[in-house]
Parts: structure tokens; sequence; C-alpha cells
């Protein structure tokens, strides 16, 4: 917004500036940074409104209707910001079954969570044959989409897994898919939900911490260390299994600066997740009711990655913090979206060599 309004108030925007928002917002040229700002914009308000029409037209809380257009452009930017509030005091639980409120919301959150330059990226090649299109795509583009697909299949699976005889019990297969799906989309940092997650086990609250801390897309609404950190992580990781000294995928190398900046991007955000624990665990540990049933350290860890994740899940464990544990969730919300911001920015200054070589030696590892 900061560029969007300098470029259209007539000042000109630092060389620097341009470059570090070409990059983020997947801008190959910094000519069209203008047209990447408005698409931006036109892509947000478009699939809001889109969001908003549909709920407000199908009106799933029969009410007045001014009431109805507030709760449907309430929950639509909602959504799409992967905020997770809602105006009903159990989230979006009335609406468990409900299957056009589930994937309106769902589909609101994925779009919103997977990142401006894909859908960008996306809008560029939309009129190419359906068989050039995908090797047109960038590699960022298409790790998002294989990432998103994998994390969400395997999120949706595990929930499905460990809790159909469990927080599932009672429902028609149908709607435990759907409940499963929903909490597995809104577990990547848009915080809303459709079951009681006091009634979660211990494994299934594990696999959601996992999903948390990936998060969604970069230059996206969502949080976490982001999808294509976590996929640079593991191919590089695969690619030291193997023998092989560059990450290369779809006849591209990765750049090692990625490799770097990823493993800086987990590392702060891992880092922050267990000091701030560590710190939650120490001021509460005067004794407070276990409020999920699953033991202070899994509720506790829960609530620190739901904020660092800016998700805003939790096992009803907010209300029992006091003041010095409300103030760390809070420090971690602002962390959890700066956080990789000030990593991309300090990464991204321009590389200073070393004046001086020293003899290489080995680190054991492992």
């Amino acid at each position: 917004m900061t560029t969007y309004l300098t470029l259209r108030l007539g000042s000109s925007a630092s060389l620097r500036q341009q470059v570090l928002v070409t990059e983020t917002l997947g801008s190959d040229r910094k000519s069209d940074l203008l047209w990447v700002l408005h698409g931006v914009f036109l892509f947000t308000v478009t699939f809001e409104l889109a969001g908003f029409l549909i709920l407000a037209a199908y009106n799933p809380w029969r009410t007045t209707m001014a009431d109805r257009l507030w709760q449907a452009l309430f929950h639509s930017i909602s959504a799409f910001c992967n905020a997770g509030f809602a105006l009903a005091d159990d989230s979006l639980g009335r609406f468990q079954g409900d299957l056009i409120v589930n994937f309106t919301i769902m589909t609101l959150i994925v779009v919103g969570g997977i990142g401006f330059p894909v859908v960008l990226d996306l809008w560029r090649h939309r009129r190419l044959p359906r068989g050039d299109r995908w090797s047109r795509l960038s590699v960022h583009t298409k790790v998002m989409l294989l990432g998103t697909i994998a994390l969400l299949t395997l999120g949706t699976v595990s929930f499905l897994a460990l809790e159909w005889h469990n927080a599932l019990a009672g429902m028609s297969p149908g709607r435990r898919v759907l409940v499963a799906s929903f909490q597995s989309v809104t577990a990547r940092t848009a915080g809303f939900q459709t079951i009681d997650l006091t009634h979660l086990t211990d494994a299934t609250l594990v696999v959601l911490v996992m999903l948390m801390m990936i998060g969604a897309g970069p230059c996206s609404t969502g949080g976490g260390f982001k999808v294509s950190t976590f996929m640079a992580l593991v191919l590089s990781s695969w690619s030291s299994f193997r023998g092989r000294t560059r990450v290369s995928l779809f006849r591209r190398t990765l750049p090692q600066e990625s490799i770097d900046r990823a493993v800086a991007t987990a590392l702060l955000f891992g880092t922050l997740g267990a000091v701030a624990l560590t710190m939650l665990l120490a001021f509460e540990a005067t004794g407070h009711p276990e409020p999920g049933g699953h033991g202070r350290l899994l509720d506790t860890l829960f609530e620190v990655i739901s904020a660092l994740g800016t998700v805003g899940l939790s096992t009803n464990t907010t209300t029992t913090l006091d003041p010095s544990g409300r103030i760390i969730i809070i420090i971690l919300m602002f962390l959890g979206r700066l956080g990789p911001i000030s990593v991309f920015l300090a990464l991204s200054r321009t590389t200073r060599e070393a004046h001086t070589e020293y003899p290489e030696e080995d680190l054991l590892i492992g």
C-alpha cells in the first residue's frame, strides 16, 4: 500500500524499493511495478466481493437484510485476509455441514493465502494452451501449487484418520470429510473452526501445529514461515541425501541464496517459538487449570504457534493467561507477521565480499 500510494501521488520510488517490491510481488520487470500493484488491489477486491455476493445471496444466517449483508461482508473479508474472526461464539460451528458456506470460506482462505505472485503468474499465462501453461509458469508458482495441494491433502487425511472415532464420531462420512478438509485449510493461518478443538486428540493437535508453523505463501494474507520455505528445505535435504550439491527441479536450479533465506526464516521462526514457549511456561508456572485437557505443554505450544503464525486458533488457553502471558502472545503476533519480512530485507542486501579467506575445515554433522 505504501508503494502504491507513493507511485500514485507522483513520487518516484527508490531503486531499492522497486527491486524489493518487484521480487516479493513476482514481477520480472521494474517497469510493470504499477501494473502488479494494480493487479494485487483488483484481485483482492474481486475475490472479497465474490465471497460477499455468494454469502449474501445464500443467506445462511436467515436474518434481516441489513444483518445478512453485514455478516456476508465481514466473513468474506475475514476469510480472504486469513484473519479468522467470526461473529459467533462458536466461530463457524453452526455451519459444520453446510457445503456452500464451507467451500466459499475455504476458497477465500486458499486464494488469499497462496500469495499474490502465484495468482499474478497464473493470470499472465491464462490464455496459453493448457499443455503449454504449466511449462511457462515460474518455479515458485509450481512449488506453491504442489506444496499447497500436498499439505491440504496430508492435513485432511491425518485429521480423518486420527479423529474418525473421536471428534468426528457420529457424523456422516460426507460431513466427516468436510470438517476434516475445513480444519486442514483453516489451520494454515485462517483461524476459523467448525469443531471444538478441545475435543481433539493430542496427535491431531500436533498435526495442526505443524500446519500452522508452515502457514501460507509468501506475499499473501497468511502467516507462518511459508510453504515455499518448507518446500525449499525439503528439496535441499533431499538433494543432500542424494549426494547432490545443487537443488534442481523443473529443469531449473534454485540459487543458494534462496536456500539460505529459507534456512534463516525457518530458524528464526523456530527460535522465536522456543523462546516464547519457555517464557510462557515459566510465567504460567503458578498453575492454571488445564483448559483443553491436553496438558499445559501441548496447549501452550499450540497457543504459541497459533500466535506466531497469526492463525488465531486456540484450545481455550487464551482466557486463562495472566497479563504477562497475554503480552507475550501480542508480541508473537507482531513478530510472526514482521519476522519473515525482516529476514527477507536483511538477506536481500548487496552481498559483501570478504577480503580475507581462510582454509576450509569440515564440521561434523549428525
